[in-house]
């Protein structure tokens, strides 16, 4: 991978990881479910405007919005609203690796190698142990808040699936026509769990004080960057190299959550549970990385049936003895 992509792929994994401490800004302002809604919608809109639709399987697509916009940013919304440190849900959030692999291998059948295995194990057991630090460090309400991000990494991984099934020709015209599916349901539930008089003083109100100018400049982040910016550059990343090359730099979006975190609103998370977030971290990138043997046998060029019919044509060839010329017959006497 030439050093330009790998800096993109850094700019990415930065941008998705201030992602954290903008929706906690954004929070401050929006409650969760109308949070998922807003977000989308902003996206909605000029994507059904000028983006053709991808040329995908309507189930598919409704699959990927559910799983990847509503299921992942309802439960992670909720999650850092109860009090899930943005930083901390920058590596819960890292589940959804394990949970595709092993969500894959029950739902589609993959083949789910050692090396996976070992992987998802080790991530399992990084998750466990950041559960376990907050039940004992805070009395257990906290946990809520683990579950509620694994429940969010679990979300994504079904949305993963979907995408993948979907096959998409242009990878970002699925992404930018995902956020159709999340506003109409989103908007509804906003009403009948958070209640309209919360939903109208939060938009009425969010340019009387600070900390609303604050929540809607994290929102325009969150819409513009993280998700038009981000995900069209890991995108075009995508079609250019293997997808091994290119996904092991999403294990630098914890890196960027904490710091960025801790920098922009003093979020400190304890050192024991960045410790065991780099155990989930490591999980991922083992399950992720592919033997070196293999991606040299992918790298190897493929005879095209051209080819193969040529050499095919040439071992039926019958062999025939080589003619001598006259003029290089020798006489005997």
């Amino acid at each position: 991978m030439p050093i330009r992509d790998r800096a993109l792929a850094c700019v990415v994994a930065v941008l998705w990881g201030v992602n954290f401490p903008a929706t906690e800004l954004a929070l401050g302002q929006f409650p969760p479910l109308l949070l998922v809604a807003l977000r989308f919608a902003l996206l909605a809109v000029p994507t059904v405007l000028l983006v053709p639709r991808p040329q995908v399987p309507l189930r598919w697509l409704v699959g990927y919005g559910l799983g990847f916009g509503v299921l992942q940013f309802l439960f992670l919304y909720t999650a850092m609203d109860v009090g899930m440190p943005p930083g901390l849900a920058s590596i819960v959030l890292q589940s959804s690796a394990p949970f595709t692999v092993l969500l894959g291998a029950l739902l589609l059948r993959e083949r789910l190698t050692a090396r996976r295995v070992v992987g998802v194990l080790v991530a399992i057991g990084g998750l466990a142990g950041i559960a376990v630090h907050r039940e004992m460090a805070d009395g257990g309400a906290p946990v809520a808040a683990v579950l509620l991000t694994l429940a969010g990494g679990l979300g994504w991984a079904l949305g993963n699936l979907s995408s993948r099934l979907a096959r998409p020709p242009r990878p970002l015209h699925l992404v930018l026509w995902m956020s159709v599916v999340p506003p109409v349901p989103m908007l509804a539930a906003s009403l009948a769990v958070e209640g309209p008089g919360r939903v109208l003083t939060a938009l009425t109100t969010v340019t009387d004080s600070r900390s609303g100018l604050l929540a809607l400049i994290g929102l325009l982040y969150v819409v513009l960057l993280a998700t038009v910016v981000g995900s069209g550059l890991w995108t075009t990343l995508l079609a250019r190299h293997p997808s091994g090359l290119v996904a092991p730099f999403s294990m630098l979006v914890p890196v960027a959550g904490v710091s960025s975190s801790w920098l922009l609103l003093g979020d400190r998370t304890p050192l024991v549970e960045v410790a065991l977030g780099g155990v989930v971290v490591a999980g991922v990138l083992v399950g992720a990385m592919t033997p070196r043997r293999t991606l040299d046998l992918r790298a190897a060029p493929q005879p095209t049936p051209a080819d193969a019919a040529r050499t095919d044509a040439v071992e039926r060839r019958p062999h025939r003895a080589r003619k001598t010329p006259c003029s290089q017959t020798v006489r005997r006497g």
